[in-house]
């Protein structure tokens, strides 16, 4: 899937490919600047809070660094009945910005289907998992105290300006759950200065950091960082030991009397690291991952006219003689030879007309459609859906 968020970051950054991700300090500036009101634009993140029941701490605001209470921007709606949803007080939340306060929603891509898109395209061009945060602050409000993240974040600055500091690292490599709390900053800046609108920057998990308009007078910033979560050796182990229950060795009691038990316990081990490589473990993350969430497909509501492709990965195609076998979110499908042209269009995490598809892919697309849908591999393109890619993604057609 060729993404223009992912050509812009790409260009910004000067890399080809994800292969500086996690590793070194990156800025630069997007060559298309009206690339970021077709992301995300301040109302529309607004207009977001207030149409979805939210709540802390995946919507939060924050004024003169601290947390406000929530009672200040969040109200009950009640219905005639008494039923009570939770959603935010939109006039609580102007005063707030009026003055100068930072809102921050978490997980934004659930919510909006251009962030859906584009987390799933960074995905698929990253091979691991992405969750997306906007950060609007208004006037001089500070932002959060210098801190590290335990994942790598891509930052575009959407609109507006907000001051930065990035520091270098104290603990390389620091995990979220790790034996050191790594708690003390360094003092090395690696940088300071200010994103402008266009301006896209990659900071790497735990260097310390800190952003804010203090100081910054009248105005407003919004940005989206995208958390991007990079398997590393722990993870490798720790699926080992779900690998380990399948034998008998490793099932039974632990003795505690000194040497009893042991060699067979560390043989096994050893063989079981030489039988599951890390290559393996990675290729099943991707393979195994859950099935994406979306609505289903009703024969009731109409005929399937457009789908997408919303595995968290790349499936993957793989032909073998007269069949076609596909592989994704711990399914395997096996089609017929004839099938595997519709399956590179439909499969290729673009928006597809299936009456244009049938004539570049063949007379199989609507039938194997209807089968990826089934399967929950492809989504229905709704107009909601399709949305998101719109000026983003070149149809699978094209």
């Amino acid at each position: 899937m060729e993404h223009q968020l992912i050509r812009a970051v790409e260009e910004a950054l000067g890399w080809k490919g994800p292969g500086a991700l996690g590793r070194v300090f990156a800025r630069g500036t997007m060559q298309d600047p009206s690339l970021t009101s077709r992301v995300l634009t301040p109302q529309r993140l607004l207009d977001i809070a207030m149409r979805r029941s939210l709540n802390r701490p995946q919507f939060r605001c924050f004024q003169k660094g601290d947390e406000v209470h929530p009672a200040v921007y969040y109200t009950d709606s009640v219905s005639p009945r008494g039923q009570s949803i939770s959603v935010v007080n939109m006039r609580g939340l102007g005063r707030l910005l009026g003055e100068g306060a930072t809102l921050i929603m978490d997980q934004v891509n659930v919510f909006d289907p251009t962030m859906e898109a584009a987390c799933r395209a960074l995905q698929w061009w990253s091979h691991e998992r992405v969750q997306v945060n906007a950060y609007l602050t208004t006037n001089d409000a500070s932002g959060f105290p210098l801190h590290w993240d335990d994942h790598d974040v891509v930052i575009v600055q959407l609109a507006g300006e907000k001051d930065w500091e990035v520091r270098d690292t104290t603990r390389t490599a620091p995990m979220y759950r790790d034996a050191d709390p790594n708690s003390v900053p360094s003092q090395d800046v690696i940088w300071a200065g200010t994103l402008k609108t266009g301006d896209i920057m990659h900071i790497p998990r735990g260097h310390w950091h800190q952003a804010t308009r203090s100081g910054g007078g009248t105005g407003h910033s919004l940005h989206v960082t995208f958390g991007i979560t990079k398997r590393t050796g722990a993870s490798w182990l720790a699926w080992l030991g779900d690998w380990c229950r399948e034998q008998e060795v490793f099932r039974h009691d632990l003795d505690r009397e000194p040497g009893s038990g042991t060699t067979a316990l560390v043989t096994a081990a050893t063989r079981l690291i030489g039988e599951r490589s890390p290559d393996e473990f990675l290729a099943a993350y991707e393979q195994r991952a859950a099935l994406p969430r979306h609505g289903p497909f009703l024969e009731a509501l109409g005929p399937l006219e457009a789908v997408v492709c919303t595995t968290h990965f790349p499936p993957l195609i793989e032909r073998h003689g007269e069949t076609v076998e596909v592989t994704a979110s711990g399914k395997k499908l096996t089609f017929a030879a004839k099938a595997e042209p519709a399956l590179s269009v439909l499969l290729s995490g673009a928006p597809v007309r299936l009456d244009a598809a049938t004539v570049t892919a063949g007379s199989e697309v609507s039938e194997v459609a209807g089968i990826l849908v089934k399967e929950e591999l492809c989504a229905v393109l709704t107009p909601e859906l399709s949305s998101g890619y719109t000026g983003l993604v070149t149809s699978g057609a094209s």
